[in-house]
């Protein structure tokens, strides 16, 4: 009951900002092109607890390897709701800096065993034959761009060693 609570109220606050028209005709930054997807959910609440929307819709450019809301489900029971506990937010800030790379690295960028150091310090390994993988996670879409950066759709989450 307390992380659907907390994952409407969340929502609603980053959906809130999300419907802003942007005058100069720009594209929507990270998180509001994750909010908008709407399969994000899961995710933009984790950065909404874990204090980084301000981040993510900073300048960038940023690559986030964006795990969907049935990436989230598929973690063992009490995974999400124990990483958004307060005394966990170092543990929340770190898995969901793993999933961030500095740069905007479009598909066309990656090469097979190809390494990336993320933001949270850990590498993560990315092969590109027989589908394009992130540690194992499939990413199942590609090259959503943001005025920030760019997005890979993810099919699990990836956690730091």
């Amino acid at each position: 009951m307390f992380r659907r609570t907390f994952f409407a109220i969340t929502s609603a606050a980053m959906l809130s900002s999300a419907n802003l028209a942007f005058a100069d005709g720009h594209s929507k930054d990270i998180v509001d092109t994750a909010v908008a997807a709407g399969s994000f959910n899961t995710l933009v609440a984790a950065v909404g607890a874990a204090g980084l929307v301000d981040t993510l819709k900073g300048e960038g450019p940023f690559t986030v390897f964006a795990p969907t809301d049935e990436a989230f489900a598929a973690l063992p029971e009490g995974t999400v709701e124990n990483l958004l506990k307060p005394e966990n937010k170092d543990q929340l800030v770190a898995v969901l800096t793993y999933h961030v790379v500095a740069g905007k690295v479009m598909s066309g960028d990656l090469s097979n065993n190809m390494m990336a150091t993320t933001v949270q310090g850990g590498d993560i390994t990315i092969m590109t034959e027989g589908g394009v993988t992130v540690n194992g996670a499939n990413v199942v879409s590609a090259d959503i761009e943001a005025s920030n950066g760019v997005i890979h759709v993810i099919d699990a989450v990836i956690l730091p060693k």
